[in-house]
């Protein structure tokens, strides 16, 4: 039988400690955030659809992009024990630098349209958390308000070659001016994939008020407010700008780019020329013949062909063939610090994030950035102690096994025979 006895009232005070309540909204919201996933759907109901399906949509039926997300997902880990881990260092070096942690700031065009601190926010934020933040060719703030941001951190530039050539030959030489240390040679845009949101949403650069945006804004307005009474978008190439964001894109970007015109910007760029958008392994050896500073293999988050390869299977076999020549890095799909720890233990050197940076601009500006990099760190370290190391060296393929659900279907080579009939 129980024994029961009246509360004491002195006991029952001390049980009733309120939490004291936070009366910013902005920390509130971003406090409640313990996932970028939850980043993400703050993202959502604080931006307009046009703008939050940009930064979270992908092309034609997004396959790629579920598929690198799953690919993630299908991670088992394999943890050691009786380990040391009070301590855990997640520094590294990338591209002849260092960075505080094994993730910088992915390049991502129409910035301010998301939140209107745009690269701004993002600069800032990877200058307090010492990680290096990538300008877009198609950023909404100019290389030189960058670097006056993170003037002694690390500052990447993205290249897009352009039809008129002169124009990405002088953006090149404006970020060599302003001591960017890493150029991003990108090479799976010779067009714009068909992103099929943008079309379907109208949206354009810059935004065209209808009907439905109206509606749209209406439970949004401090994302208008903010659009009409901060200074109108500049982009680094883009001299005009009306039409979608394909459009913008085809009417840009040059189907001709070659490996001559990697050939030519190593000539006009002193730091490190590394290559995005690899997406095989013969890329992969052939560049590392030619001798770039490094590889990013990417299929841009699926933006461009939907049904690419995922990143992250192909990352063992390309680290296998050329990553004792070069530094691998890997994007797409990443949205927990996990998926960063097992890219590293599969042989990638870093990583890098895209929109998981913009969930969290949209989410809160500036503060938002930041919650995300210490959403991503906690995980990161989590992780590490949970694997029992203690650094990102100890890091190795035996505490990863990538899952398979797609098994490729085995094709019965054909006779010419059988070729000659079928003809």
């Amino acid at each position: 039988m129980v024994k029961r006895q009246l509360p004491n009232p002195k006991d029952l005070l001390e049980l009733m400690q309120f939490k004291k309540p936070e009366l910013n909204a902005k920390k509130r919201r971003l406090s409640s955030a313990l996932t970028i996933e939850d980043l993400r759907r703050i993202a959502k109901r604080r931006t307009p659809k046009a703008a939050f399906d940009y930064t979270d949509g992908a092309a034609d039926g997004e396959i790629s992009l579920a598929r690198a997300r799953r690919a993630f997902r299908d991670v088992e880990f394999h943890p050691s024990i009786l380990r040391d881990v009070s301590v855990v260092d997640t520094r590294t070096t990338i591209f002849g630098g260092p960075s505080a942690l094994p993730f910088g700031i992915a390049p991502t065009g129409f910035t301010r349209l998301m939140q209107t601190e745009g690269e701004v926010a993002g600069a800032g934020a990877a200058r307090d958390a010492g990680i290096p933040f990538t300008l877009s060719t198609l950023g909404t703030t100019s290389i030189e308000d960058v670097k006056s941001v993170n003037p002694v951190g690390r500052n990447w530039f993205q290249l897009y070659v352009m039809k008129q050539r002169e124009i990405s030959y002088g953006l090149v030489e404006r970020a060599a001016k302003a001591g960017y240390d890493t150029l991003f040679f990108t090479v799976d845009t010779p067009v714009a994939g068909a992103r099929l949101r943008d079309i379907r949403n109208g949206f354009s650069i810059p935004p065209q008020l209808t009907p439905a945006t109206v509606l749209d804004a209406l439970p949004r307005p401090w994302w208008w407010i903010d659009f009409l009474t901060t200074p109108a978008l500049e982009f680094a190439s883009l001299s005009s700008t009306g039409g979608t964001v394909g459009e913008l894109l085809d009417s840009a970007m040059d189907p001709s780019i070659s490996f001559d015109d990697l050939a030519i910007i190593r000539t006009l760029f002193p730091g490190n020329i590394v290559v995005k958008g690899v997406q095989n392994v013969e890329d992969s050896k052939r560049l590392v013949d030619l001798g770039v500073d490094g590889l990013v293999l990417s299929n841009h988050g699926g933006r461009q062909l939907d049904r690419a390869p995922v990143p992250f299977h192909l990352l063992p076999e390309v680290v296998r063939e050329v990553g004792q020549d070069t530094e691998v890095a890997i994007d797409t799909g990443i949205m927990n610090g996990a998926d960063i720890v097992a890219s590293i233990a599969m042989g990638a050197k870093f990583t890098l994030v895209g929109r998981a940076y913009l969930y969290g601009l949209m989410a809160g500006g500036r503060a938002g950035v930041d919650r995300m990099i210490a959403i991503l760190r906690g995980e990161i370290e989590r992780t590490m102690r949970l694997l029992q190391v203690s650094s990102l060296a100890e890091l190795e393929p035996k505490h990863v096994t990538q899952l398979v659900r797609m098994i490729p279907r085995k094709q019965e080579p054909r006779s010419v025979e059988a070729h000659l009939d079928r003809s």
